[in-house]
């Protein structure tokens, strides 16, 4: 594992536009998402990170509940597959079949998209308004750092405020979970 210098989009500026691959064979625009839905998700994702494994029924739930509103997730695989090939374009589409993903994931195998948005770690949940601004950044919620307490849903109240034209009240948390892999 290398450590690499990250850029960063804080919340408040727009985010990275992107063309990606999708385990659907389709490539992918942000900018597409953006003119079709009021709020577009995007969760960096691994298809090993134990973390991430926590995580993938909530993610699933929480398409289901809030897409009719005009939200959708997009999950983006950055990690190298280079070393480790549970990571491969293949093992992505094993991993969306095996959990049923009701979210297009795509795979970021060049990690400039990752790099640009800032993701050092898997998952980390970027919330962007309709314009292509970054609202929301962080843990999809509380539960991954405090297991036996109450769930502070992050990702979810950042949506629902976004949908609801409200101010969003905790605008970033801290990302928790592993480490993204980087080419050297």
């Amino acid at each position: 594992m290398s450590v690499l210098e990250t850029m960063d989009t804080p919340v408040g500026k727009y985010a990275p536009d992107f063309e990606l691959p999708g385990i659907d064979n389709q490539v992918h625009h942000l900018r597409r998402y953006l003119e079709k839905f009021r709020a577009v998700g995007v969760i960096s994702m691994s298809n090993h990170c134990p973390y991430v494994e926590l995580y993938v029924d909530k993610l699933k739930k929480l398409q289901a509940e809030i897409g009719r509103e005009g939200f959708t997730l997009i999950g983006v695989n950055g990690n190298i597959a280079q070393n480790d090939p549970n990571e491969s374009f293949d093992n992505m589409k094993a991993f969306a079949r095996s959990y049923q993903l009701n979210f297009p994931y795509l795979w970021d195998s060049t990690q400039d998209v990752t790099r640009s948005f800032g993701a050092i770690k898997t998952p980390t949940a970027f919330l962007i308004d309709r314009q292509g601004i970054v609202r929301y950044k962080g843990q999809v919620d509380s539960t991954a750092q405090q297991p036996s307490s109450p769930e502070k849903a992050y990702l979810k109240n950042a949506i629902v405020s976004l949908l609801k034209e409200e101010e969003i009240r905790l605008t970033e948390t801290e990302a928790l979970g592993s480490s993204l892999v980087w080419r050297n």
